[in-house]
């Protein structure tokens, strides 16, 4: 790895993507900012990712650091697995599937810099599939705790957050009621924490997101969401009445996945 600690450390997770990994890496080693190492946990692929991500940190050995998980143990495992080696002031994600736009890092650095009382930036996301971009998420620019209950406070992909802040939060909770709902429950302890997050408007990350995509949220997902919720009300002491928008995930599981892409493509266009 590099002499001196970078200025930002990139860490991603991948499972059996092999068709889109490259085209992520290349989104982060083509980025205006070099000033990154890049960290991949490969959560025990069964098809040509972890060959794939190996031949890369041959060509990129001082960016480059591939780690692998004995078998496969979900995002927040990997993730956590990511952070235990971070040396970078920065912590930055991305996905395997996703695109980081050129300048991102760069301007998610200048800007934690120069606003120190934030401790994480995001950005708005643009959605793609096969046929093109499609739509897009703008976040609200300073989220709340209560901002949780309606709709996610940020894009957790598109995430840059001071890696002292992530070890106050003590990293991902990995428990089978997080599944799929990491973010949410990584929310639920950085508001907790009294951090503060900000989101920009500009478009820095690029999500591929079609029906395969929303295939992968079963309904046993969305009952994990709402444990998951129910915790964070707890830590976060929500009042009674907030309890009602924990049946949102539970009715958004009746909906087909079809159904859902549908409204997501009409609602985020």
């Amino acid at each position: 790895m590099m002499n001196k600690k970078p200025e930002i450390s990139v860490i991603m997770a991948v499972y059996n993507c092999q068709d889109t990994v490259a085209e992520a890496i290349d989104s982060i080693l083509n980025q205006t900012c070099q000033d990154f190492e890049f960290i991949i946990c490969d959560d025990c692929s069964s098809d040509k990712t972890y060959e794939i991500v190996c031949e890369y940190a041959k060509r990129y050995p001082e960016q480059i650091k591939v780690l692998r998980n004995e078998r496969n143990s979900k995002l927040a495992y990997a993730l956590n697995h990511c952070l235990q080696h971070v040396q970078g002031k920065y912590v930055a994600r991305m996905d395997g599937d996703d695109i980081s736009v050129p300048d991102r890092l760069q301007k998610q650095s200048d800007f934690l810099e120069k606003n120190t009382e934030f401790s994480l930036v995001g950005s708005a996301i643009s959605f793609f599939d096969n046929n093109g971009d499609w739509g897009k998420d703008i976040k609200k620019a300073i989220p709340n705790k209560y901002d949780l209950l309606k709709s996610g406070t940020f894009n957790h992909a598109t995430i840059m957050m001071k890696k002292e802040a992530y070890e106050a939060i003590g990293y991902y909770t990995d428990l089978p009621r997080t599944l799929r709902c990491e973010d949410v429950d990584l929310w639920f302890k950085f508001f907790a924490k009294a951090f503060v997050g900000y989101n920009t408007s500009e478009i820095l990350y690029r999500v591929r997101l079609d029906e395969s995509g929303m295939k992968r949220r079963t309904f046993a997902l969305r009952l994990n969401s709402i444990k998951t919720r129910i915790a964070g009300y707890q830590l976060l002491n929500f009042p009674w009445y907030c309890y009602f928008f924990i049946l949102k995930p539970f009715i958004a599981g009746l909906i087909p996945n079809s159904l859902m892409l549908i409204y997501h493509k009409l609602k985020l266009r």
